[in-house]
């Protein structure tokens, strides 16, 4: 060994001594912080179908390939990471001797010409990612929304540049052993390492010299980010494998389906044995997320994705999903010194800890224990009510982010403390909750009034009276939009005559409904969700008594995702269908005959509780592109990228004061494929969406024949002979 080996070896071995106590130190104070949240069983069973979980989405880059190009060239950057650190591991072979390779495999030429490739494919990969994230970079122009608004640039730009600068390290040190006859592998193998090893000089010492720098490189990567616990865009790179596998749905599920039920003590909280004096009712502290909850905050990357894709963001609304994500984090940590003291507050806000405790925690973490964690800027909260009450919980958010962070799931539990504790909440919420609690539906209506529908229709409804006949195939859950909303009752009128036509036997619960509750969970409402629910599912239960066979059709999505997703929290199993489902196997299998043309232009919008949450996007395009005399056209944003209607999440019921109004940005969306007819397939965004055309007709901006209808009613003018 010379003296330029024994410098190397010094310098390589002192900075990773230094890097890797660094890292294990903060590793170790991740952990400790992650497991400071308040415990989920439900995140560790089926250990083996989340491990084949994680697997299918991390190397097969599932989430990621929705942005083609971006994802492919990511899938190259995560694998030349993987590679990278084994030509780091062989590095430290190189620094003491520079003919040394990577034992056991160093020598092969599969794992030349493997390195090799990923080397040559990860360097243009790595830099079309930084050209995006350049090109996309925030800007002071307002009308130019970027994802990265609000992300932290240097760490992005400086996690890019290191792995550059290792890959074109990794071929110096391959260019320099071929220039000295060490390389190891045939031409044919690693092609750029020899040819730069026909313009390097033959120099054994720039071998040993240039893995220095290498180790090095990485090395002060490590630090830094040892230095930085919230550096998400690099500390991704080994939570998300843990994110992904403690996900909700532990086989993958692209469905968002069922809302987190509230949770004590890990387990789902039952009002009616609920403790206020130890139960949590939502989230009021950050100590109160669980601690999957935390594992989301700390594994954000800061791509914007969510960002780019949420409703409210794109209306000029002051939710970003990234921003809320972020904010969270940085409290948590900055919180964490007095939270690992023993420090954190009960639902009423009354410290658990004794001063000695807490002696001898910093003067910022107690401050920032004293923030409260929705507040406006006088009281310096770390989440904004219109931040909060912004959400739709279309499940945009959810849908995008890579690594599986459950944006909706916080949002909700922290609508919930400020209902339930604090009620605090939007004005005209509460007139909507007294109505569900005093009349079962979300406008005050008379109860009595949800057999109107069925007056003048030509053929009679069969009622439930006791347990469902044993001909009858469906019960039809008509909603209470679909129930007393006139344009709703439109669209429940259309389905029953289809369904008769078709000979489908069903039958209605009629005065026996009420509200499914959708509305009062989203909007944090747990206990009045719970009372509505609880009650329909001993209806239903008595409905369907013995009978084997349990199925339900439904036109409103919202009502199709509660019951087929939440009532099972509270014993209800149910075989649910939406009625476009439905439809569309009539149509298929020849029951229902479209005939008439209708000679109009077509586009559908996605409702998000059918598509995104329950991905149900084929069959009501298959019933529309059945329909002779049709033109169908895509908007822009369609299927998993649909827009929201503004709907979701009890926005349907309360005033959209901010910004542009999401119903008219998904109108102006619609208008631009020149329609006549615009589909929907539920009742919320069919009143969201007619009153957007019926703005733009007001402003002269739509034509006046142009129409919003439910999938049903397209499909029976059709079907129906011509006038």
């Amino acid at each position: 060994m010379d003296a330029v080996q024994i410098v190397t070896t010094i310098v390589s071995f002192a900075v990773t001594l230094v890097a890797a106590a660094l890292g294990a130190r903060t590793v170790a104070r991740m952990v400790k912080v992650v497991r400071l949240g308040a415990p989920d069983p439900t995140r560790v069973d089926a250990k083996g179908t989340r491990f084949v979980t994680m697997i299918r989405e991390t190397l097969g880059h599932t989430k990621m390939l929705k942005w083609t190009t971006v994802g492919i060239a990511h899938w190259f950057v995560m694998i030349g990471f993987i590679t990278l650190s084994t030509l780091v591991l062989g590095a430290y072979f190189e620094v003491v001797d520079p003919h040394a390779e990577l034992p056991i495999i160093g020598h092969w030429t599969v794992f030349g010409l493997l390195t090799e490739i990923i080397g040559i494919l990860g360097i243009p990969a790595i830099l079309w990612l930084m050209a995006i994230r350049l090109a996309n970079r925030p800007s002071g122009n307002p009308a130019r929304k970027s994802r990265f608004t609000g992300s932290t640039m240097w760490q992005g730009y400086f996690v890019e540049w290191v792995i550059v600068l290792v890959l074109v390290l990794g071929f110096l040190i391959r260019g320099f052993k071929a220039a000295n006859g060490e390389l190891p592998y045939p031409t044919w193998a690693a092609p750029v390492s020899h040819a730069l090893g026909n313009v390097l000089p033959a120099n054994e010492d720039a071998i040993s010299s240039v893995a220095m720098v290498k180790i090095v490189v990485s090395m002060t990567w490590l630090i830094v980010i040892a230095l930085n616990i919230t550096m998400g865009v690099a500390w991704h790179r080994f939570t998300a494998f843990f994110n992904i596998f403690f996900k909700r749905n532990a086989a993958g599920a692209a469905s968002l389906g069922a809302l987190r039920p509230m949770m004590s003590d890990g387990k789902p909280l039952d009002f009616e044995q609920a403790d206020p004096e130890k139960d949590t009712f939502g989230v009021s502290q950050a100590e109160h997320f669980s601690w999957k909850g935390v594992l989301d905050f700390t594994t954000c990357t800061e791509c914007g994705r969510c960002q780019s894709q949420c409703p409210a963001w794109n209306t000029a609304k002051p939710l970003s999903p990234k921003l809320l994500i972020l904010s969270l984090r940085d409290h948590y940590y900055a919180k964490a010194p007095y939270l690992l003291a023993g420090g954190g507050k009960n639902m009423m806000g009354e410290e658990q800890a004794t001063p000695e405790q807490l002696a001898g925690v910093p003067a910022a973490a107690l401050a920032e224990a004293e923030r409260p964690l929705v507040g406006g800027p006088e009281v310096n909260g770390v989440i904004d009510p219109d931040v909060l009450w912004s959400c739709t919980t279309c499940g945009a958010c959810v849908e995008q982010c890579p690594v599986d962070i459950e944006h909706i799931d916080h949002i909700v539990d922290m609508r919930r403390y400020q209902v339930l504790i604090e009620s605090s909440f939007p004005s005209e919420a509460g007139v909507m909750l007294r109505n569900l609690e005093n009349k079962g539906n979300p406008w005050g209506q008379n109860p009595n009034d949800r057999e109107d529908w069925t007056k003048g229709l030509g053929f009679e409804v069969r009622r439930v009276a006791g347990e469902i006949p044993a001909d009858v195939e469906y019960l039809f859950w008509v909603g209470c939009a679909g129930a007393l909303e006139d344009r709703a009752k439109k669209v429940t009128k259309a389905v029953a005559e289809l369904l008769h036509t078709a000979g489908v036997e069903f039958a209605i619960l009629g005065t026996g409904e009420t509200c499914t509750g959708d509305p009062a969970r989203r909007i944090g409402n747990e206990f009045v969700f719970q009372m509505l629910a609880q009650q329909n599912v001993e209806t239903l239960n008595a409905a369907f008594g013995s009978r084997p066979s349990k199925k339900i059709v439904a036109t409103c999505a919202h009502c199709f995702n509660t019951i087929s997703n939440e009532y099972p929290q509270l014993g209800g199993e149910y075989e649910v269908i939406h009625h476009t489902q439905l439809l569309s196997s009539l149509v298929s299998d020849g029951k229902l005959i479209p005939v008439t043309p209708l000679e109009a232009n077509l586009t559908y919008h996605d409702p998000c509780y059918l598509g995104r949450h329950n991905r149900v996007f084929t069959p009501p395009r298959e019933v529309l592109k059945e329909l002779p005399g049709t033109t169908y056209t895509e908007m822009p944003r369609f299927a998993e990228r649909s827009f929201c209607c503004g709907a979701g999440g009890a926005r349907m019921y309360m005033e959209e004061r901010i910004g542009k109004r999401i119903n008219v940005e998904r109108t102006d969306e619609a208008l631009a494929t020149k329609p006549d007819i615009v589909a929907i397939g539920c009742p919320f965004c069919l009143t969201m969406l007619s009153d957007g055309v019926t703005t733009r007709k007001a402003s002269g901006d739509a034509p006046e024949s142009v129409e919003v209808l439910d999938v049903s009613q397209v499909l029976l003018r059709s079907v129906k002979p011509a006038e």
